[in-house]
């Protein structure tokens, strides 16, 4: 259910500043047609937190369509620190949504034990799949390979969105014995090539909002074992990441989408800034490099 690219959708707004929820379709379409082989709707990326319920719900509502019409899987971003409240938004998904990702607790920094019986206690109440969104550096709690084996053994977590910082050993440690029916899904744009070539599932990128295909060929190049394609494709796939997370994510994106006619506006909502226009017209150029084939 989870290999290969999955993208976390941004949320386009319109020019008075609403959610345009025709955008969202259009592209949720453009990228599913481009290659990736499905959605994570309100993640990070989606600027969740500066979104209402009304518009939360709407935003799902069409992705749930959109994956629903094409038969690929959406992840629904689901955050929170206190199981109850949690449960309730898990069971408050509309039918259609195949997962949930869920961000380890943060903050709190409860210890590895309190990750473990956290998850647990969702995985029993929840009626989805969950994947464990583990970001230390914005959680503030690190969780070993471990844990996430232990917990990957439980029959309703599905699988991690690793997004450690680079490439530690825990990364490592998981993917050499990895729980049965888990995927690891690289979470770090810049990084997700050499997680793939250690044996990762795919990824959930915001960079695959543009050259999703490339993408694609990266986590096939690997899964067929072609090393000297993957690598040369991986680099040129990081520095174009560079670009895109050069100012706080997703303006960049949203400023190379907007200039390509993809969404409406590039706009972001505070406490985020539109891109600058060196920063997007940077990403325009990588965009532009990685589109062409060595030696073309």
């Amino acid at each position: 259910m989870l290999k290969g690219i999955h993208v976390p959708l941004v949320t386009p707004f319109g020019p008075a500043g609403e959610v345009a929820l025709d955008a969202v379709e259009k592209l949720a379409g453009h990228l599913l047609d481009q290659g990736a082989a499905g959605l994570v709707a309100l993640g990070t990326t989606g600027e969740v937190a500066a979104l209402s319920p009304a518009e939360r719900a709407a935003v799902v509502e069409v992705c749930a369509r959109v994956c629903r019409e094409r038969d690929v899987p959406l992840t629904v971003g689901v955050t929170g620190n206190e199981p109850r409240s949690v449960l309730t938004a898990l069971r408050e998904l509309p039918d259609g949504v195949a997962a949930a990702l869920v961000t380890v607790p943060y903050f709190l920094r409860p210890g590895e034990r309190g990750v473990i019986a956290y998850f647990e206690a969702l995985a029993a109440g929840s009626p989805v799949p969950l994947v464990i969104y583990h970001i230390p550096y914005r959680t503030g709690q690190q969780v070993s390979a471990a844990t996430l084996r232990h917990l990957g053994r439980h029959p309703r977590v599905a699988g991690v969105k690793y997004a450690a910082g680079g490439i530690d050993q825990d990364a490592v440690d998981l993917l050499g014995e990895p729980p049965a029916e888990f995927d690891v899904l690289g979470g770090d744009d810049v990084f997700v090539s050499p997680l793939l070539a250690l044996g990762a599932s795919g990824g959930i990128l915001a960079s695959a909002h543009l050259a999703t295909g490339r993408f694609a060929e990266l986590v096939a190049a690997w899964q067929a074992g072609d090393a000297v394609r993957a690598r040369e494709l991986g680099h040129r796939l990081a520095r174009l990441s560079a670009t895109l997370f050069a100012e706080p994510n997703p303006t960049v994106v949203k400023g190379v989408l907007h200039a390509r006619g993809l969404i409406p506006t590039p706009d972001v909502r505070l406490p985020l800034l539109p891109a600058g226009a060196e920063a997007v017209a940077r990403a325009l150029s990588e965009c532009d490099m990685v589109a062409v084939h060595p030696g073309e």
